[in-house]
């Protein structure tokens, strides 16, 4: 386990001592580096220093309290344990009061020190991240909103690019709330009709009698109510993108029409028979799988093969996971402008949410979630709008493994994060703890705190 949670410099100019410290740290899971004075411990932080710092008050040279200020002066949020003798406490609190992160009297028992250390550890890991997040919303401001470095992220943006400035029309396929409109727009504005108009029509928003005028257009009294002549939005698109959402929404009637429109590049509008030549380029998005024909339904299999000339996928978010907290930050910094709250920060409670969720309503459903923490609305879990109604469309197997990693989730809380007794408890081979941790996401070490798990079942 050795170097699992991290560094911690631990400073006493007792030699006898260090070794046994050292031992100690390394067997609950950090990675100590144990020095005799103020000054190497100095030399070895910076403010990346990614650990906590234990230091007797009383040395020679350069005293813990005098370390604790030069520490403050490099990173004022590394956080600082003061070890302090029966006549330092007062000066341990005054220490305290000045930002040290706790003090500890002597005799102490050493798994008081970890309690404390494991806490000040996930704090100075929690600062860190905080950190890089809002560096990494700087550095993307302005940039693509298609956020994350999991490879099916990095191609899918590849692809995008290699096939934006091309004439083929596109099938996206993505689930529900993945960001099929965003792919959409990024291939008309990276292609060399950014210029002309790009066009978006839900053809799951629209009753049967209606969407039909609005892709095709109508003449005047070309039925009840038309009184005047409509272009539709294939033709007001013309030399831009025609972007249709749930395609697979389409009524068969009109998958006909527009099957004979991709293939002529000519519209009739309804109330006519003239033809009007149309140069669109068409995005269809759809969160079924179209090749399969039981997920297919009464969508033509001739108009699948159609549109999918090129087929780009957008994967949800559980299955990249490591995108999430880049993700998360770059909604909460938009939300706090937003609402005008100044500044922000990932607190531990949004990021257990965050790695534990299975976020069934995907990118948009984690921006919803920093509106919510960013009007302090945080709350539980079980607060989060929507998630009832997500749960709901979830397959058998989806809930099966939702539960599964709720109670994970829960056992691990309940053992204080400590896998060995959440092993036990759960009955559960290693092995297979650990691969289920990796296949929900879950981190051991954010459900640490001070409770306590029986070891019966």
């Amino acid at each position: 386990m050795s170097g699992e949670k991290g560094p911690v410099i631990f400073v006493d100019d007792d030699e006898d001592l260090l070794p046994a410290a050292g031992q100690m740290l390394e067997l609950a899971g950090f990675s100590p580096i144990v020095v005799n004075s103020a000054e190497a411990a100095l030399a070895r932080i910076d403010e990346n220093f990614n650990g906590p710092v234990v230091s007797d008050i009383r040395m020679p040279k350069m005293n813990g309290l005098q370390l604790f200020d030069r520490v403050k002066a490099i990173d004022p949020d590394i956080p600082v344990v003061l070890i302090t003798g029966h006549g330092d406490v007062e000066l341990a609190v005054a220490a305290i009061k000045d930002g040290a992160y706790d003090f500890i009297s002597k005799p102490y028992e050493n798994d008081r020190l970890l309690v404390t250390l494991n806490r000040a550890s996930e704090n100075r890991h929690l600062v860190l991240e905080n950190r890089r997040l809002r560096d990494a919303v700087v550095r993307s401001a302005g940039d693509m909103p298609l956020l994350g470095n999991a490879p099916s992220m990095t191609w899918l943006r590849e692809t995008i690019r290699q096939i934006a400035d091309t004439d083929v029309d596109v099938l996206v396929e993505g689930e529900t709330g993945t960001g099929k409109e965003v792919v959409a727009d990024l291939l008309h504005r990276w292609s060399r009709r950014s210029t002309k108009p790009f066009v978006a029509l839900n053809c799951g928003a629209l009753p049967e009698s209606v969407i039909e005028s609005e892709l095709f257009g109508h003449e005047a009294g070309a039925f009840t109510g038309a009184h005047r002549r409509r272009i539709g939005r294939l033709e007001y698109a013309n030399g831009g993108t025609l972007f249709l959402d749930e395609i697979e929404s389409m009524p068969p009637a009109l998958q006909i029409k527009l099957l004979r429109v991709l293939e002529t590049r000519q519209v009739t509008p309804l109330g006519t028979n003239e033809t009007r030549s149309i140069n669109v380029r068409v995005v269809a998005a759809t969160k079924v799988d179209l090749s399969d024909p039981a997920a297919r339904g009464d969508f033509r299999e001739d108009l699948y093969f159609r549109l999918n000339v090129v087929t780009v996928h957008i994967p949800p978010l559980r299955e990249r996971r490591e995108d999430i907290p880049i993700l998360f930050a770059y909604f909460l910094e938009r939300a706090c402008k937003r609402f005008g709250k100044p500044g922000w920060e990932i607190t531990a409670a949004a990021r257990n949410h965050l790695m534990g969720h299975v976020w069934p309503g995907n990118v948009r459903e984690l921006a919803h979630f920093a509106d919510r923490v960013a009007l302090g609305l945080e709350g539980a879990p079980n607060s989060l709008p929507g998630k009832r109604d997500a749960e709901l469309s979830l397959s058998l197997s989806e809930k099966v493994s939702l539960y599964e990693a709720t109670v994970i989730r829960n056992a691990l809380r309940e053992c204080d994060g400590d896998v060995r007794r959440t092993t036990a408890f759960l009955q559960v081979p290693r092995k297979t703890f650990y691969d289920k941790l990796k296949r929900y996401g879950i981190i051991p070490g954010v459900y640490r705190s001070s409770s306590d798990c029986s070891k019966s079942s």
